[in-house]
This record gives C-alpha cells, structure tokens and sequence, in this order.
C-alpha cells in the first residue's frame, strides 16, 4: 500500500530553480534516504512533504489517515502546554514529552476528577454513583485504547536512550542546551510514533552510542510505517534505509537500495548514460557529415533533408557532464620519503590540568591510523601535544626519519579570514604565478569564481600544498556534505605517505584507517 508519493515536484526560489523533477512513490514499511550535496534542495523537498512548503508544480500525495511528523535540522524546541486554555504547563523535560499525548493527559485529569467525585459522593445517592461511574468507565476505556497504560514508559525509556538520565527528568526545558533540545525534539516525534517519520539530519548532536541505539530503533521501526531521512552519515544510512533519492542538478532519481548499493549502481547507470550519448553523438556527427557532402548536390537534396529531420526528430540524450557532481582532486606527493617508523609513543600523559590519557603506540610508513573513543578522553589534545600546540604532562613522543608533518584542526574547520581565498593562499605561496595557485585551488573545488570566497577546504589545499608525508587529521570531515567526503576518501587513499586522524565518521573511518587507536578508560 501507497504511503506517500510525488510527481513532478518544483520549487523555485525568485528564478532560481531549487527542484524541477522529483518523482518517487513509497510504500508501507519503505525506509528512504535523501541524498545530495548541500544546497541541493534536500531540506527543501522535506518541508514540502510535511506540507510546509508549497511546491510550485507538481503534488505531494498522502495516504488516508496518514499522520506525519517531522524532525528539522537543528529543531528548535517549542515548549508545549497541554491546551489552549492552559489547564497544565508542566515546562520539565518529562512534562513537555508527555504534552504530546494531549488526549490522554486530559483523559487522566478527567478520571482523577471523576474519582474524587467518586470518593466525594454519598453512599446512598445511587444514580450520582451509576453515572459517574459509568462515565469513567467509558473515559477509562479510550483511555486504555489510547494507549494509556503504556505511554509514560515508553515516554522515560527513549528520553533514557537518547542520554537523559533521570536526573533531569524534571529539569526546566529552559536550562537545556540547544542540542539537549534537539533530542528532546527527536524524543518527542519517536514517542508519538507518526506513520510518516521525517528525520533532517537526526544524528546532530548525537554521541556513537546514541546514534546506534538511533539505528537500531529505526531499523526496528513499526514495519508498517515509512521513514524518510537526510543524513550525511552513510553508515547510518545504509543501516536503516532500503531505498535512496539521489538529488543532483534540481533533478530527483529514486534507486531502490540502500547507501552503498547506490553508489555502486549510480555509477554502473552514469557508464551507461555516457556509452548512450556517445552513441548517439557518433550517430548525429555521421548524418551531419552526410549533409555536409551533399548539400550542394540537387539530386541528392531530399535525401539532405531526411538526415536533418532525423536528427531534429531525435529524443536528445543529454551530455552526463552536465550531471557530473563537483568534487574535489589532487594527487599530492609528498617531496620525500619517511623511515620505517614515523611515530613512536611512549607512556605520553595529555591533558591541560590533569591527566587525561596516557597513551603507548608506534605507527609506520603508509599506515593510516584512525583515533576513537568517547568525548572528553583527548583524541584531540593527543593530536595538539604531537604538534606541540599543548606540552606533553608527562613521557614522549618521537617522529622518525624525514617526517613532514600536515596539520589539520578542527578550528581551520571554522576558518575565518577577510582575505579572499585566491589572496589568502598567494600570501602563503608568493612564489607561485596566478596559473600555479589556480590550478591548486581549483583542485579543491575553487571555481573561477568561488576562489574569492572562504572556504573550509583551503585549510585542507594549503597542508597539501606543502607536500607532507605524514598527514594528522583532526575531524577532517566536518562540515563537509557526501560528496566532500568521498573527495577527500579517494585523496587519502591515493595518498602514499601515513595519515593519523581523529574522526566520529563511522563510514570514513572503515574506508581510511587500516588500524585504530581506541581511547578508553585513560589508556
């Protein structure tokens, strides 16, 4: 059964085109993931879905009795009071997620109310005891069909999941951060159980454990409701989704698989979209040299205007470049080669005013190693006390033979500069001409125009650009979109030095590191 389709959505914004074509239809039980780069209209067709946009063609078809919710990027919390008229404002955690079940906070107020009466009541006045009991009876009922027996726990036991521990049950909403609301957000739509969940981006703020709890409530998820969520977590996607909408260029195109299996077959569908138009640019070039030769030839005139109506009659394949999405490339090698060993640790105490962790390892050339672990254990104060950003507390560190080392932190990731990009990177490299720092900002997706703007991968052009053998990534992914973090995947792959990098990308981690360094418990 149908739960939600489009056909033929477009939104525009002024005359610029956000969506022409999206056109996909999904059925009970369908997990579909919305993929695409940033700023390519995924937030956009979401809004539409739930109705909060309205498209500028095309519609948006909702089964009967469907009921949609939906989480945004980034939700800002709005504290709920239980009806119009304010009969109950309870502004605590606990009270703002059980203000979802309105028709049952007011079925529990009523049967209170009736059981005072209840009590109240004298013993001998029979036909006030039959009528109220009989109305809570009936009252007691819905309740119980509501789902009233169950609700506050399965209520406690998500708020519990995603990282509320009891002791903040009756905590003001006021007092919670912004990304403590986001999860009341999040704990509040998966408490209601919509038949249409909409989730933009529900990993924000999500530490590793929550987000596999996440997955595994979603991969879960009442298998006769549907789910559609953007996400730049591909590990994510391809643990809870069945079916993708790729968006490029406006244009919207469902596969039915999840993450990986799309890769795999939108490459495999590019290939044969090029052999197609190839042909056919073979086909259109042979009747043009045909009419060409004989356009001057008056017997041969009709057959001139057969090959030019051929060709006019064709359905054009449109060139695949044109879809090609902008990624970056480089093929940076590092001016000389390491020893054996690049990095011997020992006994290293990290920390600012105690201890951390103490870390013991050794990593050697070409070996690519990714740091995990909880917050606040020091994954990234490990990585400034090798650069010698925080003094080490106690034992060393030692870089081998030859080592040159390419830093990059999070801060670059919130790089900040009045200087344009081109102007930026020339002062760095004064000795380069204007072709040379194009063609090295161009590498990394600097246009000829977008060089004058502040980009977070002029901080990843400029490490690269000094040829290192020894990369030291601290969340090099940050703030990057899929395709950012494919780009950068395939340069590091390619990359013939050793990289040693920090990083909360589950699916990164599994396509880059070949070894881990895993903090727990101070070691």
């Amino acid at each position: 059964m149908i739960s939600i389709s489009t056909r033929s959505l477009a939104y525009r914004i002024g005359t610029r085109d956000i969506l022409t074509d999206v056109t996909f239809s999904l059925e009970e039980g369908d997990r579909l993931a919305v993929v695409g780069v940033n700023g390519s209209g995924k937030s956009t067709l979401l809004r539409m879905l739930c109705g909060e946009y309205t498209p500028d063609e095309g519609e948006v078809y909702i089964a009967k009795e469907k009921v949609i919710g939906m989480l945004h990027q980034d939700d800002a919390f709005n504290v709920l009071s239980l009806d119009s008229a304010n009969t109950i404002v309870d502004e605590t955690v606990l009270g703002q997620i059980y203000a979802i079940f309105p028709d049952l906070c007011r079925a529990e107020m009523k049967l209170a109310d009736l059981q005072r009466q209840l009590d109240e009541a004298p013993s001998d006045d029979t036909a006030l005891l039959s009528r109220l009991s009989s109305e809570y009876e009936s009252v007691n009922t819905r309740y119980i069909d509501g789902g009233g027996l169950h609700y506050k726990s399965r209520c406690r036991s998500i708020l519990k999941d995603l990282g509320f521990g009891e002791e903040m049950f009756d905590m003001p909403v006021s007092k919670c951060s912004g990304g403590q609301r986001t999860r009341l957000a999040l704990a509040r739509l998966l408490s209601r159980e919509p038949d249409i969940l909409i989730l933009d981006e529900p990993t924000n703020h999500l530490d590793t454990e929550t987000m596999e709890w996440l997955e595994s409530h979603l991969a879960s998820y009442n298998p006769k409701k549907t789910i559609i969520l953007v996400s730049h977590d591909r590990l994510f996607l391809d643990r809870v989704t069945n079916k993708t909408l790729d968006i490029e260029h406006t244009v919207g195109k469902l596969y039915k698989c999840g993450y990986s299996q799309y890769v795999i077959e939108k490459e495999a569908y590019r290939r044969e979209w090029e052999k197609k138009y190839e042909i056919q640019q073979k086909e259109i070039a042979r009747l043009e040299m045909i009419v060409e030769k004989y356009k001057n030839t008056p017997t041969k005139v009709a057959m001139t205007r057969s090959k030019l109506k051929a060709i006019e009659h064709m359905e054009k394949i449109e060139s695949p470049d044109r879809f090609d999405t902008a990624t970056f490339h480089a093929n940076f090698k590092p001016n000389r080669e390491t020893g054996k060993e690049v990095l011997r640790v020992t006994n290293l105490e990290i920390g600012y005013d105690k201890v951390l962790s103490k870390v013991n390892m050794e990593q050697f050339r070409k070996q690519r190693i990714g740091i995990i672990g909880g917050n606040g254990l020091g994954k990234s104060t490990f990585l400034k006390t090798l650069v010698g950003q925080i003094p080490p507390l106690g034992g060393e560190a030692t870089f081998g033979y030859q080592v040159d080392i390419g830093y990059f932190d999070q801060q670059m990731a919130q790089y900040n500069s009045n200087k344009t990009v081109l102007d930026d990177f020339w002062d760095e490299y004064p000795t380069l001409d204007r072709t040379e720092v194009r063609s090295s900002l161009g590498a990394f997706m600097f246009s000829q125009e977008e060089v004058f703007k502040k980009k977070v991968r002029l901080a990843l052009c400029k490490i690269f650009k000094t040829k290192p053998n020894f990369l030291i990534l601290d969340e090099p992914t940050n703030h990057m979109d899929i395709v950012g973090k494919e780009s950068l995947e395939a340069m590091l792959r390619d990359f013939p030095g050793s990289v040693l990098f920090v990083s909360h990308d589950r699916y990164f981690i599994k396509q880059i590191a070949d070894a881990l360094l895993v903090f727990e418990d101070g070691e």
